[in-house]
């Protein structure tokens, strides 16, 4: 019989809290007694379970009880060979995969467009990444479909190659063919490691794309929190087969995690498992169809991009006539409407797992920004400009030699044909425009100023002004 729905570690902290039991151990708050007085109220039910590790409320870093059944009950559900509970989000997870996998001077192929956290856990493993570029939608014009024959010609130039790296489902929520790619992997003797941050909802139901794990991938990072009702920062580390092993990836996770988890984070994984493994569609899917269809009426206003079989029906992409990304994104919030994110072309809406308690009065906010459009004449869009890549890319300083070069502060567009001495990440999403270690090009830079006309948001200091480089010493 299924036991999927209990939450083992909810309930003991449930009794926890109600037990109403001294408090003579951390943390300090005393289970929310002890608080800043305006704000007790509000954190006040949160506090009560924000508890350590008591000898019955087991220990993720050790887990022999409660937290070891919740993680049990989460494999069981996802079809993993071992899951592991993830407290300092998918971040936490890829830097683990990667460390646990990767090691110094070692080849990997990376899909280009990963999130900053793989580049990250590159860099502190001391690989040497080779980027795979993605090739260009043909509906979205985005470079976003990573095909089998880029992989293979990525191994091809570089047999030695020890593991593929890849992001599944992108920020858009679309997908590939994993299953193609990691057939061809496998052959080789290469694991595949996936960062499926915007995937965890994928296994419910055929209207989703495949899982990753299911198109088997060997280690699979997701965030929970991200299109699952869990806390933020709550995410899942999947593991399957034996390509990797188990007992180096559990100790990576120890020294990447907090040594103090959050309690109420990992319960509401515990939560957020249960809420999956009993998920039925209760009319979503119509839901989601009519949505797409009423707002594709308003064809003066704006595109509504295509959602193939591979795309997550969760993600809504509005793609303006009259005006770009960010203003639209504007228009929405004015009114109270906040999306997921905006780039120059588009503004990204993500929807839960149920239907909008509050759509029937969002939707007379969106018809009425639609209208607003409408009524606008449309203005001169700066073109689009999608950078194209190099098919097969290695870094032009690797993340070893980086630690002996010198760097240097100049201007944005002085900085072409040096090599970046910071990666240059417009976020969300988060996915670097510029990678560290790489040489520079003039239509990196022309694009940094478009994004930052616009109104992108960009995670470097000072970017306007200047950018740091590499002194090339060697040469």
């Amino acid at each position: 019989m299924s036991r999927q729905h209990i939450a083992p570690l909810w309930n003991a902290l449930d009794a926890y809290r109600r037990k109403d039991e001294g408090s003579y151990h951390v943390p300090g708050h005393k289970n929310g007694t002890i608080f800043e007085s305006k704000a007790q109220g509000t954190f006040r039910s949160t506090l009560e379970i924000d508890a350590t590790e008591i000898q019955r409320l087991d220990d993720l870093h050790f887990a022999t009880g409660v937290i070891k059944e919740a993680e049990q009950l989460a494999s069981l559900h996802f079809g993993s060979g071992k899951t592991h509970f993830l407290v300092n989000g998918s971040t936490s997870g890829n830097l683990a995969m990667i460390l646990a996998v990767c090691r110094r001077g070692e080849r990997v192929l990376v899909q280009r467009n990963v999130h900053k956290s793989i580049i990250h856990g590159l860099e502190l493993a001391g690989a040497e990444p080779v980027f795979l570029a993605p090739e260009q939608g043909v509906e979205t014009e985005r470079f976003d479909t990573l095909t089998v024959d880029r992989v293979r010609e990525g191994f091809h130039q570089y047999p030695d190659a020890t593991a593929l790296l890849l992001t599944y489902p992108d920020y858009f929520g679309h997908t590939f063919d994993l299953s193609s790619i990691t057939s061809f992997a496998h052959e080789k003797g290469l694991p595949v490691l996936v960062d499926e941050a915007h995937g965890v909802h994928f296994s419910l139901d055929d209207h989703f794309p495949d899982s990753a794990l299911s198109c088997g991938a060997d280690v699979v990072v997701q965030s929970a929190h991200k299109m699952a009702p869990a806390m933020t920062m709550g995410a899942y580390l999947h593991m399957k087969g034996d390509l990797v092993s188990r007992e180096r990836l559990t100790y990576m996770l120890q020294v990447v995690q907090s040594s103090s988890p959050s309690y109420p984070i990992m319960a509401s994984l515990d939560l957020c498992r249960k809420y999956l493994a009993e998920w039925k569609d209760e009319g979503l899917f119509s839901f989601l169809a009519e949505l797409r269809e009423e707002m594709d009426s308003f064809t003066e206003a704006w595109e509504v991009l295509p959602s193939s079989l591979g795309d997550d029906p969760l993600k809504v992409c509005l793609r303006p006539r009259a005006t770009d990304g960010f203003t639209l994104a504007a228009m929405f919030e004015e009114r109270g409407i906040s999306p997921e994110m905006a780039t120059s072309e588009d503004v990204l809406l993500t929807f839960g797992l149920e239907i909008p308690d509050s759509w029937e009065t969002d939707k007379r906010l969106f018809y009425d920004v639609a209208g607003s459009l409408q009524k606008k004449k449309n203005h001169d869009k700066i073109k689009r400009t999608e950078i194209p890549f190099p098919a097969v890319q290695q870094l032009d300083a690797g993340f070893e030699h980086m630690k002996d070069l010198k760097r240097k502060k100049v201007p944005l567009e002085k900085s072409v044909g040096s090599i970046a001495g910071e990666a240059i990440i417009p976020y969300p999403p988060g996915i670097p425009l510029v990678l560290k270690g790489e040489r520079i090009r003039r239509e990196q830079v022309e694009k940094i100023r478009v994004l930052m006309k616009e109104g992108a948001m960009f995670q470097n200091e000072n970017l306007n002004e200047e950018v740091t480089i590499f002194l090339e010493e060697w040469s």
